[in-house]
């Protein structure tokens, strides 16, 4: 197997990265294209499987007991109900695929209720085909290894507490800030993510979710801090027009963002010498060396990564590696916030 085609392997097991998933996406969606209306119509179903599988991280069975009731479109959600093992849950879905879903099933208007009701090994059998024609292993692209993947995916961003509980995961132990995020609240992440996931690319790779937590302004300018559901405080400073259109007030969740080449690190094993407001620790996970710039991959505690881009002077004189812990900084007015 050609390491290009993977980002994570975890025992004997090949986890598909983002490229690698879109690349996936986009065989599915050539090979649903092809052959005359009925064949269409009856892989149109394995790819709004798909895609579900792709985008909220269920179980195949999850997806394939799925009614019309449970697609609800205008709230752009999608209801699991898991049935003995525990109460339904509501996962987000964007904007973009709760229109393309609604499209998918209008399509197909004149086939069962039971749009989903598909056999197990059959569609196990057409994801394995179309990892083969990627060049993957086909067990990377089975089902299962798909929900792992998007796990992987939205852990980058997400908080584990939020990432456990949309996949229907028991509850992990919760930090008491964490308690002060409701489920309601926890919808609003995950559709926050989404909607920032599909609808643009952006170059800023570190982003924290957060409730605004108080607001102090003069005549220029507003100092922001934030609460995000691991407990962190993130502060950041805007100007008085920005905080206005963005609607910011005590209690609304927003999104902050911080271009990797603004973030600073510090080794933990010597006391602050930093007036930065965001100081956050976590540890090192990846490094990736250049011979003019260092990328490090720290991360914090509930599982957020975030990455620094160094000079690799700067770097050297930090001594870092692998599994050491560090010091992320980074000032307030570095935080970029978006309002849902």
């Amino acid at each position: 197997m050609s390491q290009k085609n993977l980002l994570f392997r975890t025992q004997d097991e090949e986890i598909l990265d983002t490229s690698r998933l879109d690349e996936l996406e986009r065989a599915f969606r050539a090979w649903t294209g092809e052959g005359g209306r009925t064949p269409r119509l009856s892989r149109l179903r394995i790819l709004l499987i798909f895609l579900l599988i792709r985008y909220t991280g269920a179980k195949l069975q999850e997806v394939l007991s799925l009614g019309p009731a449970d697609l609800d479109l205008q709230a752009r959600a999608v209801i699991y109900r898991s049935g003995e093992n525990g109460p339904p849950r509501q996962v987000a879905i964007s904007q973009k695929l709760a229109a393309e879903v609604g499209e998918l099933l209008r399509a197909a208007k004149d086939c069962p209720e039971r749009f989903f009701a598909v056999d197990p090994a059959y569609v196990r059998k057409k994801f394995y085909e179309r990892a083969e024609q990627c060049g993957f292993d086909k067990k990377s692209g089975g089902p299962e290894m798909l929900r792992k993947a998007r796990a992987i995916e939205m852990l980058r961003n997400v908080p584990l507490p939020a990432v456990q509980r949309l996949l229907g995961h028991s509850s992990p132990n919760q930090t008491t800030s964490f308690v002060s995020f409701s489920e309601d609240d926890i919808q609003e992440v995950a559709r926050l993510y989404v909607e920032r996931e599909s609808g643009r690319r952006t170059s800023a790779r570190n982003s924290f979710y957060g409730k605004v937590l108080s607001l102090a302004d003069d005549k220029v300018q507003t100092l922001v801090e934030l609460l995000t559901p691991a407990g962190d405080r993130i502060f950041s400073i805007i100007t008085n027009m920005s905080s206005g259109r963005l609607g910011l007030a005590p209690g609304k969740l927003v999104t902050a963002e911080v271009k990797a080449p603004w973030l600073a690190l510090e080794r933990c094993d010597a006391p602050g010498a930093s007036s930065a407001e965001n100081q956050l620790e976590g540890i090192v996970s990846r490094v990736t060396c250049g011979g003019i710039a260092v990328e490090c991959v720290v991360t914090l505690k509930d599982g957020t990564e975030l990455c620094s881009v160094l000079t690799a002077a700067g770097f050297n004189r930090l001594r870092l590696k692998a599994g050491e812990p560090v010091r992320v900084l980074f000032g307030a007015y570095a935080v970029i916030l978006h309002a849902g």
